[in-house]
């Protein structure tokens, strides 16, 4: 890989973020309202909406390391190795997520089926999209604090693209809050919110493709890759070599084991503030948009301090002040039945800002560090293979999400919890509390065991980049 210069312009950051605003409003709109749609206004079976849910999640897992090596290994041309997949990506994407959405009325098997078919389609499109994406920032910005730059450009973005569709369910369907009737929202709100984010996917994915287009035609050289015999058996068992390397096995495992923290807080969250604090849907509101706004704002400090302590220490940091915010928050979940409403509210109105502050740099560091160790694999091998190491990252994620969602499902049957119930039995109140803070706790406290055990120093790094360098240098003056 060839770079003219080891600063990347402030429009290649701008363009390269942009494009993760449309893609994450989608995937947090399917996230946070699928199972709703399917259940109470389509009338599909919970058991079969999990099913066709986990059937696809598991596929998408299975997806990205073979895009990735699919990327990696194909031939360089006018839109380079990732755009094309891109472009690509974003008419399927529209197509299939409005697709899902419109679903139309039938027997369950019909229905199940619909769900199915568009939900493994929007899954492979999705895939087709995010593995290059994600490998793109790495082919335009190797250089090692561009990268901390670059990831927190996407991050940023991503946290918008996250609080945007409770701003457009707002507009579109006021009604469907908690504690309203499943009736009163129609399918046709859906379709519209689906039409939106295709619409936005679309947008700013032709920014980022287009914006990054020049850059990656003047700036990025890959090496070729060679063709394997067996690559299917060879990508697989790859995914178990990845974690020999301590490097890769830290990052992959302290992220994942993290992002469960980051479920259990999101996904039980809204239980505990509802029916053990009380807070009104309004409020509930407000909390999530300061956990992503502290996210947001974060960005700028942990770039600065990744360069001033290196990019562990800060990651470290934010593991522990997300713990500091978990803690802070238990205060008050055990005194509110002696503290007034109001004042309590702006108490946990800032520990979840302290928590969103934190939460900030996993958002970042954590893939900015992979790419380091991806670098240092490029020298050794002197194969670029970002795109099929990222598969690996994306599928371990996926993996831990599903299980965590799992043991939260679990545990909320466990604990007796009944959604029918406006005024949970103080047991139940309790078993919330102990889900979420014990559950976070163990998750951050595990993540910062795993993490301290990362040994890439940033000058391992910078030679690594300074030797492929020279020799991209000296293989292109022979040619």
């Amino acid at each position: 890989m060839k770079k003219n210069s080891n600063s990347l312009p402030f429009k290649n950051k701008l363009f390269y973020g942009i494009g993760g605003l449309g893609y994450s409003s989608l995937g947090q709109t399917i996230g946070s309202f699928l199972m709703f749609f399917c259940t109470s206004i389509m009338g599909l079976s919970g058991t079969l909406v999990g099913i066709a849910i986990g059937i696809s999640s598991l596929w998408d897992g299975i997806s990205d390391p073979l895009m990735g090596h699919i990327s990696d290994h194909t031939k360089n041309g006018f839109f380079g190795k990732r755009l094309k997949f891109m472009l690509l990506a974003i008419f399927l994407i529209g197509i299939c997520n409005t697709l899902l959405w419109s679903m139309p009325k039938g027997s369950q098997a019909f229905m199940f089926l619909w769900l199915l078919v568009f939900m493994l389609l929007l899954e492979t499109a999705n895939t087709l999209w995010s593995t290059p994406f994600s490998a793109l920032a790495l082919d335009m910005a190797p250089d090692y604090n561009e990268q901390s730059k670059i990831q927190s450009y996407k991050t940023a973005f991503n946290i918008v693209g996250m609080i945007l569709p409770s701003i457009l369910v707002f507009f579109i369907m006021p009604s469907v809050s908690l504690g309203t009737n499943a009736a009163e929202a129609s399918q046709g709100g859906f379709i519209k919110l689906a039409l939106i984010n295709s619409l936005l996917v679309f947008a700013f994915g032709l920014i980022t493709i287009f914006g990054s287009l020049r850059r990656v035609q003047t700036h990025v050289h890959y090496t070729p890759a060679p063709r394997q015999k067996h690559a299917l058996k060879n990508l697989m068992a790859g995914y178990f070599e990845v974690f020999k390397h301590k490097g890769f096995a830290c990052i992959i495992l302290g992220f994942s084991i993290a992002q469960i923290a980051s479920s259990f807080l999101t996904s039980v969250g809204m239980h505990l503030f509802t029916y053990c604090y009380h807070f009104s849907t309004a409020q509930i509101s407000v909390l999530l948009v300061l956990l992503f706004a502290g996210a947001i704002f974060s960005q700028p400090f942990w770039v600065a301090l990744s360069k001033r302590i290196d990019k562990k220490g800060a990651l470290i940091s934010a593991l522990s002040l997300i713990l500091l915010g978990i803690g802070l928050t238990l205060i008050s979940f055990l005194f509110r039945m002696y503290v007034p409403i109001k004042f309590l509210y702006y108490y946990v109105m800032f520990t979840i800002f302290v928590c969103g502050f934190g939460i900030g740099a996993m958002q970042s560091l954590p893939i900015s560090m992979y790419a380091d160790l991806v670098t240092l694999k490029q020298y050794k091998t002197g194969e670029n293979q970002s795109g099929v190491y990222l598969g690996y990252y994306s599928f371990t994620y996926n993996l831990s999400n599903s299980i965590s969602l799992l043991i939260i499902g679990m545990l909320l049957d466990i604990i007796k919890f009944n959604p029918a119930d406006p005024i949970q039995a103080m047991s139940v109140q309790n078993g919330l509390g102990i889900i979420v803070f014990c559950g976070c706790s163990i998750a951050l406290a595990a993540a910062i065991l795993i993490f301290s055990r990362y040994k890439v120093k940033r000058a391992d790094v910078l030679k690594a980049q300074l030797k492929i360098a020279e020799k991209q240098k000296q293989s292109d003056q022979n040619n």
